[in-house]
């Protein structure tokens, strides 16, 4: 199991347009992969799981990758949504 902690920096948060991308990006990878903010813990790969966690700009999160491809999986989600801006 690999994690990264990372900041959700976009101003709007994660609604739908960001995480619909999000899950796009998720999906490339095999290993399961989950977000995790304070007691809130959410599917990478599905667009509901991450709306319902109402993930604002600032959050705390920590990227949870495991699988084959977990360090890549891990990095790369991380990078995305720490890095992600509209």
């Amino acid at each position: 199991m690999t994690t990264i902690n990372t900041k959700l920096i976009n101003a709007q948060g994660l609604h739908a347009r960001p995480a619909t991308l999000f899950c796009k990006e998720a999906g490339q990878f095999q290993s399961d992969i989950k977000l995790i903010c304070g007691d809130k813990e959410g599917n990478a790969k599905s667009l509901i799981a991450l709306l319902a966690m109402g993930l604002t700009a600032g959050a705390e999160l920590q990227v949870v990758a495991e699988g084959a491809d977990e360090e890549a999986a891990a990095k790369h989600m991380a990078d995305f949504i720490g890095s992600f801006q509209e």
